[in-house]
C-alpha cells in the first residue's frame, strides 16, 4: 500500500516514525477519515475545515495549506485505486524534543478500500448499550477527534461483548451526547432532535448534511439539550457516521425504540442523503 507520510507518495513498509512522536507517546494528534467513490471524496472541504479548526483549538500546527492537503490526499486515492475508499488523514504534534519549540509535526494519509456495514443491519437496525463512563465538557479535546482513542474502543468493546454496535456517551450533567464513533438523532413527534454541538460533540460531517437536507425536505430540526427520557420516548433513533452513513437504531439496551423497526423519517433521510453522496461523488 502507498501513502502520504510528510511531503511524499511511499511504501507503507518505507515509513518511519521518531520514537519520541507526540501521536505515539500522548496521543497528540488529531485525525479525519473520509470516503470516496471512483476517486472523489465525498465534503472534503468539511472534512478539511474541521481539521484545521481542531488544530487551531488544540494548538497543533498543519504544515501544508488545505488546497495542498487536498492534492496530497488525490495523489493517495491514485496511487491505490479502488471502487470506494476509506481514507484516514491523521497529523501528530511530530517528535517532542527537549529544549526546542519548533513545531515538527508528522502527516500520515492512508487509503484501503471501503468495507461497508452488512446491509442487513440497515434493513433490521442496531441495538446499542449505555456507557457508564461520562464525557467531560470541560476537556478541551471534547468536540475534537483526537488520536486518543482508548476509553472509546473501551466503550465499544464493552458494547460488543453486549451483542450491541455502539455505545452512547453522555455528560457529568446527564445530558445525551454521542455515540463512541457517530453522531446520534433521534426523532419525536415528527421532529429531528440531536445534541448540539456545545453539549460539546464532534461536529459530523454526516451530522451536518442530514441537518441540511431535513430542512430542505420540512422536517423540523432541534440542536439541544437531550437526556435518557428523550431517547427512551423517541419515536426513531438513528446514528450517522462518515462510515455508517445513517445506521437505524431499534434497541437501548433492552428497550425497544417504538415497534423496533427502522422508521419512515430514518428511511426518508438515507434515501436523500444517499443521493447526495452520489451527486458529490460521481
Amino acid at each position: 500500500m502507498k501513502i502520504f507520510f510528510n511531503g511524499s507518495i511511499i511504501e507503507d513498509r518505507d515509513a518511519r516514525l521518531s520514537v519520541n512522536d507526540g501521536g505515539l507517546l500522548y496521543g497528540a494528534g488529531i485525525f479525519e477519515i473520509m470516503r470516496s467513490c471512483g476517486g472523489k471524496v465525498f465534503a472534503i472541504a468539511d472534512h478539511l475545515d474541521r481539521l484545521f479548526n481542531s488544530a487551531g483549538a488544540l494548538g497543533i500546527h498543519i504544515p501544508m495549506e488545505k488546497a495542498h492537503l487536498g492534492e496530497a490526499v488525490s495523489s493517495v486515492l491514485k496511487a491505490n485505486p479502488a471502487g470506494q475508499s476509506r481514507i484516514r488523514l491523521t497529523v501528530t504534534s511530530g517528535p517532542m524534543a527537549m529544549g526546542t519549540d519548533e513545531p515538527n509535526p508528522t502527516v500520515l494519509i492512508t487509503s484501503a478500500p471501503f468495507e461497508p456495514y452488512p446491509a442487513a443491519l440497515y434493513e433490521t437496525g442496531i441495538t446499542v448499550v449505555l456507557n457508564t463512563a461520562r464525557q467531560n465538557p470541560t476537556d478541551p479535546t471534547a468536540g475534537h477527534q483526537v488520536l486518543n482513542y482508548f476509553p472509546r474502543l473501551i466503550a465499544l468493546d464493552t458494547a460488543r461483548r453486549k451483542m450491541a454496535l455502539e455505545a452512547l456517551w453522555f455528560t457529568f450533567e446527564n445530558k445525551l451526547a454521542e455515540g463512541s464513533m457517530s453522531n446520534i438523532f433521534i426523532v419525536k413527534n415528527g421532529k429531528l432532535l440531536t445534541p448540539s454541538v456545545n453539549t460539546p460533540v464532534v461536529p459530523g460531517i454526516v451530522r451536518r448534511h442530514v441537518l441540511a437536507i431535513a430542512k430542505a425536505n420540512g422536517i423540523e430540526t432541534i440542536e439541544g439539550d437531550l437526556f435518557i427520557t428523550d431517547l427512551l420516548e423517541a419515536d426513531e433513533v438513528f446514528l450517522t457516521s462518515t462510515v455508517m452513513h445513517i445506521l437505524p437504531v431499534i434497541k437501548v439496551e433492552s428497550h425497544a425504540v417504538k415497534d423496533s423497526r427502522p422508521g419512515s423519517i430514518t428511511a426518508k433521510l438515507t434515501a436523500a442523503f444517499a443521493e447526495a453522496f452520489k451527486l458529490q461523488t460521481m
